[in-house]
């Protein structure tokens, strides 16, 4: 392994941890403000964590670098438009992610909350979806895909469904969240190509721009947003914004211009190990064994789809 190879897969594991560790700032925060408050002022920072970044690499950017592909397909329109879709898809993915770990909020309406450790495995779930979506796009998935969509599966009932054959809400709000997060997966991968690192930055900062609009619309609209709810909530918000989303992406953009894609599909489904391991730790949230059983199953349907597409 060369060493470009091998500090993409070190870049990768960190942004992996990051991500992981981002759902345990996620619950805890739901103790102070709601769920779109939060989304909305973290994806607000992370979006102004990534301006120092853009105004850095335009300074370094020339004509030879600014390929003609990268100038017909990364105009200001493609990037408003593409931002825009993204940005909703981001939006939709993020507001159910965070609501279904609203513990307090989702108790006043005598809904039970994800963990941290589940809702990363079943978030985790859209590396899953990413390929079974593709049919719609004329794709054909490999016998990864489908065996790793059916161990996904059963690891999912096992995590998730209860011996009554019952799920809890938050769960299942994640779980239609992942739904949204293969939807953002399949966009980028619409409209990426031909881009340059600069115009993919940018591309993401928009996306944030719009959910944090977005979910501060919604919050105005339907939570208390209080001053002293934002102070304590503060380091859950400035972790979730300038950590998981703003170093964390930009690592991700620089670790995948040289990472393979086997590597960084690997590498980043570690995000769910993370999140449990964090949960564990911080939250003391314990998982049984036919919950553990069912990550596990998870963990290797999420491999298989990206090993054998």
């Amino acid at each position: 392994m060369n060493s470009r190879i091998l500090r993409a897969d070190i870049l990768l594991f960190i942004t992996a941890i990051i991500w992981g560790f981002a759902f345990v700032a996620q619950r805890v925060g739901m103790d102070h403000v709601g769920p779109l408050t939060f989304n909305g002022v973290r994806f607000a920072l992370g979006a102004l964590a990534l301006v120092p970044l853009i105004l850095h690499l335009e300074k370094k950017r020339t004509p030879s670098t600014a390929t003609a592909t990268t100038a017909v397909t990364a105009n200001k329109k493609h990037l408003a438009i593409g931002g825009g879709l993204l940005g909703l898809a981001l939006f939709c993915g993020s507001s159910l992610q965070q609501i279904g770990l609203a513990g307090p909020q989702l108790a006043e309406f005598g809904f039970e909350a994800s963990t941290a450790g589940k809702a990363g495995f079943i978030t985790g779930l859209y590396v899953v979806f990413v390929p079974i979506f593709g049919l719609m796009l004329a794709q054909r998935p490999g016998w990864g895909t489908w065996l790793g969509a059916s161990l996904a599966a059963i690891g999912m009932y096992l995590l998730s469904v209860t011996t009554d054959m019952t799920i809890s809400f938050g769960d299942f709000l994640i779980l239609i969240g992942a739904l949204f997060w293969a939807g953002h997966v399949l966009l980028i991968g619409k409209l990426s190509p031909g881009m340059d690192a600069v115009d993919a930055i940018k591309l993401s900062t928009i996306q944030f721009v719009i959910c944090a609009v977005l979910s501060l619309i919604g919050a105005l609209a339907t939570e208390e947003i209080t001053l002293v709810g934002l102070q304590g909530a503060a380091l859950p918000i400035a972790y979730g914004g300038l950590m998981s989303v703003g170093i964390a992406y930009t690592l991700q953009v620089i670790a995948q211009r040289d990472a393979q894609p086997a590597h960084a599909a690997i590498i980043l489904s570690l995000e769910a190990v993370f999140a449990a391991l964090g949960g564990w730790m911080m939250l003391n949230e314990m998982l049984s064994v036919r919950a553990l059983i069912g990550c596990g199953l998870m963990l290797v349907g999420m491999l298989l789809s990206q090993l054998k597409p």
